[in-house]
């Protein structure tokens, strides 16, 4: 046993090491001590960065930078046992230089930075495509769902509260004289002190439980999530265009391929990003017409004639346009009653007096994005996008379940997990030695 100085410490702090084992080559908390000093910590939003001239310093960010990074990449995301590392754990007194901040400073620099913390991700990603690791051509975009840290009582308390304040507004016709307004007030005062004011019930194990959807979008090149979100609702629908969106601007390209599962089928999603320059693969879901026992004929079985704007049956009759309902963004085309009354292929056709049929407004888009789904994207977008999430609940998280409060909290705590597990696949890509090269040069 020995002693060494910290690599290029200005306190010059004396700690005790292996002299035969003073940071392999693989050691990642050489990689997080080059990548953080690499950062121009004022300019992407940490607070103190730069010491005042008057008053005690505190901490500098970067420092409590690498701490987090070190501990979500050991499975070490609470603030005490962040606290209790600093004080036994020999890689994070070289990190720190022996700092031992407290759990209230360590949990408040995390609560208050989830801006910077997303610029840092940012700027891990800005060095990785300068090192030519992210190719920016084809990027696969899913979700899952993260456990939130409230009980399901808290956030069932919170939803019925809600709904009561709600529907005091929606009754216009009662009085006011009517409604208790001691109820009212207590009902305001207990929403206000809910712990937990965003997440909402989501399916997590096929249990509903207050969870967040967490959003990336992987690169197909070495699987870097080069952008990531995390939304309030349960449904993927919504998020094609703005992960493709977000991807397309942090890759800083024209054109951009995205594959997705069949859960982000949103024709009107689709043609808008067809016309930025983005092709998305997604397979389409389709309705099904479950009538007959599902023996009926279905969509495919009739022809679009764009010129008359008609569908022409199996029998050769043609369905009209009805009326457009602009809310589900669909056509309905309809048949004569007295073309499908003798038809000898009704049976077959509808159980009801005359055969009607939906065009989704954005029929054209979907049939093209469909026509350009093939096997090969589909096991594109599973061997990219599944394993980053498995890495981060089981090997970043321990437990996919936060730990902070609120759908800000939930953005902070990705933010690190996401920077964490960047950090460590270009480590595994290209080696923590020249890794740590490459960061002091950048």
């Amino acid at each position: 046993m020995g002693y060494i100085y910290g690599d290029g410490r200005e306190q010059g702090t004396l700690f005790p090491v292996l002299l035969d084992d003073v940071l392999p080559a693989d050691h990642i908390c050489r990689v997080i001590d080059a990548f953080v000093n690499s950062l121009a910590m004022s300019e992407i939003g940490f607070e103190r960065a730069e010491a005042a001239e008057t008053g005690r310093p505190g901490y500098d960010p970067r420092d409590l930078l690498k701490l987090y990074l070190y501990g979500y990449l050991n499975q070490i995301r609470s603030s005490r046992r962040l606290e209790a590392e600093c004080l036994r754990n020999v890689e994070v007194m070289w990190l720190l230089g022996r700092l031992y901040p407290d759990h209230k400073s360590i949990a408040e620099f995390r609560r208050i930075h989830r801006e910077a913390v997303t610029a840092a991700g940012a700027e891990l990603i800005r060095f990785a495509k300068g090192c030519g690791l992210i190719r920016g051509e084809w990027i696969a975009v899913d979700g899952s769902k993260f456990r939130a840290v409230a009980s399901v009582d808290i956030v069932r308390e919170r939803v019925a509260l809600q709904r009561y304040l709600d529907s005091l507004e929606k009754a216009d016709t009662v009085s006011e004289s009517m409604i208790d307004q001691t109820a009212v007030a207590a009902a305001l005062e207990k929403l206000k002190r809910n712990p937990e004011p965003d997440a909402g019930f989501m399916l997590v194990r096929q249990q509903a439980l207050p969870a967040y959807n967490v959003q990336t979008a992987v690169d197909a090149e070495h699987a870097l999530i080069v952008t990531h979100s995390v939304v309030l609702d349960a449904s993927d629908i919504r998020c094609l265009k703005p992960m493709a969106d977000a991807a397309k601007s942090v890759l800083g390209v024209e054109r951009l391929n995205v594959v997705a599962d069949a859960g982000y089928s949103n024709g009107e999603q689709v043609a808008q990003c067809e016309e930025v320059g983005i092709t998305p693969y997604v397979p389409v879901m389709r309705t099904v017409n479950n009538q007959g026992g599902g023996s009926l004929y279905g969509r495919e079985d009739f022809r679009y004639d764009a010129d008359s704007d008609t569908y022409t049956c199996p029998g050769d009759k043609k369905l009209l346009r009805k009326h457009t309902n602009h809310k589900d963004r669909y056509t309905m085309y309809k048949a004569f009653a007295s073309d499908c009354g003798p038809c000898p292929l009704k049976p077959r056709c509808t159980q009801a007096p005359r055969r009607g049929l939906a065009r989704h407004l954005y029929e054209d888009a979907l049939n093209r994005m469909q026509a350009r789904v093939t096997p090969e994207a589909m096991r594109l977008r599973r061997s990219t996008v599944e394993h980053p999430f498995a890495t981060i609940k089981y090997r970043i998280f321990g437990h996919p379940r936060l730990l902070m409060r609120g759908l800000s909290g939930a953005r902070t705590e990705i933010g690190i997990a996401t920077m964490a597990y960047n950090l460590k696949r270009i480590t595994k890509v290209l080696g923590a030695v020249k890794l740590a090269e490459a960061l002091l040069d950048w």
